[in-house]
């Protein structure tokens, strides 16, 4: 029998008993255990795979980091933001080039030897 890993584990007590409920990622752990906390369940925990044991006060800690909160070696430089590309118009090759000649030098009469 295969064995799936879940890091988070949140715990919490309602009238009835208490409910251990494993979850995969963060995301998942603290949406479960707003939706236990708002059905009334007392003493909601999360413990992280690290073995941190989060009260219902903490829980706000497992949000992921905002952009602005990443690192500096993480964030986006104003160069590396997208700009639009500039419309080309489209060449055929089959149509006559709708530009004026340009000047060309003129080298005089050729001379034939």
């Amino acid at each position: 029998m295969a064995r799936i890993r879940v890091p988070y584990l949140v715990s919490g007590t309602n009238e009835y008993g208490s409910s251990n409920l494993g979850r995969g990622t963060a995301t998942v752990a603290l949406r479960l255990a707003r939706k236990l906390l708002r059905e009334g369940y007392m003493d909601v925990r999360v413990c992280t795979p690290r073995g941190r044991v989060l009260q219902s006060t903490e829980l706000d800690e497992l949000k992921p980091p905002k952009e602005s909160d990443m690192a500096k070696g993480q964030q986006r430089s104003n160069r590396e933001a997208k700009k639009p590309k500039k419309e080309k118009g489209k060449v055929i090759a089959a149509a006559p080039s709708r530009k004026e000649a340009a000047w060309q030098p003129d080298f005089g009469p050729a001379k034939k030897k």
